[in-house]
């Protein structure tokens, strides 16, 4: 995989070129699974031309794209795309979403990339070797205070109001504990946890494309992602389980255990 990085690069840059054509003002969506989560036609046609690159150069490479589902060929290598991370945001005319690719080998996340093309702004991560942004080497915050950070904290609608009540009762701790909230429930909150800017993030809410790739630049700048147990992640890349939800906890070295502490008080 020499060419992983400037493929994902160039994949990433290709797509966005569609996004930006399309933003602005108020984009109709139409519902998926709920009221919640939105599909648009960039999103379709991002993650047409994104499959489309990596066909060219990796024909027998197996794909799983949010809107295209999971084409399984059984190589050992596998690519995911999220052609818009932050939907909601996008249609709305906020600039908070962003691409993301990550092309895994067998279950591990081999390489991975996370870019907004509105503030064009591009992480990239390779397994072993780092993360970056823009081209700069990034690290998650040394802070060892919870007191001291801002962390993203993103729950959607959910039809389980226990779960609902769990969340919040959840967001109530978090809240005592930290200094501030912060969230734009999109790629963005995880990439800032990459780089230092937030402490922690929390999202109850998602799919393997919205955190393959972030998982590994989280994990190659120092920090940690985990379900809200604190167990490592399983990643299943087959036709059973690649739906499944994801409930994860992001964070810096030294904050990511009290954060698990606080949900587990709920859970």
């Amino acid at each position: 995989m020499v060419f992983a990085e400037k493929l994902i690069k160039n994949a990433m840059k290709e797509g966005s070129r569609i996004l930006m054509d399309g933003f602005g003002g108020f984009i109709k969506g139409t519902m998926k699974e709920n009221q919640s989560s939105i599909v648009t036609e960039m999103d379709i046609a991002a993650e047409r031309k994104i499959a489309h690159l990596i066909s060219q150069k990796y024909p027998s490479h197996s794909i799983i794209g949010e809107e295209k589902g999971a084409v399984l060929t059984g190589s050992e290598y596998t690519w995911i795309i999220d052609p818009i991370d932050g939907t909601s945001n996008y249609a709305s005319g906020i600039p908070w979403f962003g691409i993301l690719i990550a092309v895994f080998q067998h279950d591990q996340p081999y390489a991975a990339g996370a870019y907004m093309p509105y503030y064009d702004v591009m992480y990239y991560a390779e397994k072993g070797k780092g993360a970056f942004r823009n081209d700069e080497p990034i690290h998650v915050t040394e802070e060892q205070n919870l007191k001291n950070i801002l962390i993203a904290y993103a729950t959607d609608y959910s039809e389980d109001d226990a779960k609902t009540r769990m969340e919040t009762d959840v967001l109530n701790d978090i809240i005592r504990n930290v200094r501030n909230i912060r969230a734009t429930n999109s790629l963005i909150d995880f990439c800032y946890v990459a780089d230092g800017k937030l402490g922690g993030a929390i999202n109850y809410n998602t799919k393997i494309w919205d955190i393959a790739a972030l998982y590994l630049i989280i994990h190659e700048a120092g920090g940690k992602m985990t379900d809200l147990s604190g167990k490592e992640i399983e990643f299943e890349l087959n036709l059973e389980n690649y739906l499944k939800n994801y409930q994860v906890v992001a964070a810096g070295t030294y904050l990511h255990e009290p954060i698990i502490k606080i949900i587990n008080h709920h859970i």
